[in-house]
């Protein structure tokens, strides 16, 4: 027994196409470091350099602490690991950390300004309207030969 009625035709849902691995994705990260790009506010080095003083800003280093550990950071910077920084951003997260929500403009940034567009705009997504990056990233910032203190790793709680 068949389920149409008399007159009816049949459309299937046609199968998702699988990818085949090593070929090119739908939406590939220069694309979608580009589109955030153009929705996020993006600070030149020499900008950046004289908001170091501002107290109004806190420059946020999204690196992992092993590229912190080997490379130095932006001196005053606070490290946020990429992967963590919507939680601790987020008052309602168990991981909330109020430093990176005290009113302060965030200036965000990466090695190379990749991953600080996708942060900055997700952190937009959010909510957030007071977050920028860093142009070219902490490879620009040291090219320039702007000021670089060491990472200390904070103590942990215990």
């Amino acid at each position: 027994m068949s389920d149409q009625t008399e007159g009816e035709t049949r459309t299937e849902t046609p199968e998702p196409e699988t990818r085949t691995p090593g070929t090119p994705l739908r939406r590939p990260v220069a694309r979608l470091v580009a589109e955030a790009e153009a929705v996020v506010e993006t600070v030149p080095v020499s900008v950046a350099a004289a908001l170091l003083d501002d107290p109004g800003v806190l420059f946020v280093d999204i690196r992992d602490p092993r590229e912190l550990e080997r490379a130095g950071m932006i001196p005053g910077a606070h490290s946020a690991p990429r992967g963590m920084l919507e939680f601790w951003v987020d008052p309602q997260s168990p991981y909330y950390k109020p430093v990176l929500d005290d009113g302060r403009r965030l200036v965000l940034y990466c090695g190379g300004a990749w991953r600080s567009a996708l942060a900055a705009q997700a952190l937009g997504d959010m909510g957030r309207d007071d977050v920028a990056h860093l142009e070219g990233g902490f490879t620009a910032w040291k090219q320039a030969g702007m000021p670089i203190a060491p990472y200390v790793p904070r103590a942990r709680a215990r």
